[in-house]
């Protein structure tokens, strides 16, 4: 997001009018972020309702769905194992989010918490 300054105007009860540009820009920030609409939102400067109303809004007009909260995508890699364990297994996530396996009996752990990512209760 970017840190220049913008004059932004009211409307007769007070409310900030944000220019169609800067709601297109915001938008695909969003669709490109990872973040949750909530987070974004904050992270924007903007009122969550009002940020939704737009989502909601392009994703009627555009008949798809603009969400950063997507199913994350795997892929299956097979490794040779190492005579002797060297470095950590690094898997990187959306967010910021690393994990490090260690050690091999944790395969099974990171596993389930991956498809618990991907399909939340």
């Amino acid at each position: 997001m970017s840190t220049t300054s913008l004059v932004l105007k009211q409307d007769g009860l007070g409310r900030v009018r944000t220019p169609v540009t800067r709601r297109e820009a915001l938008l695909a920030e969003f669709a490109r972020s990872g973040l949750s609409g909530a987070r974004f939102a904050t992270l924007a400067g903007v009122n969550y309702q009002t940020f939704m109303g737009w989502v909601h809004k392009q994703n009627r007009r555009s008949g798809r769905t603009v969400s950063a909260q997507r199913p994350p995508r795997f892929v299956e890699v097979e490794a040779a194992p190492a005579p002797e364990p060297t470095l950590p297994l690094i898997i990187e996530l959306a967010a910021g989010i690393t994990l490090q396996l260690h050690h091999a009996s944790q395969v099974p752990l990171a596993g389930e918490l991956l498809r618990n990512l991907a399909h939340p209760c």
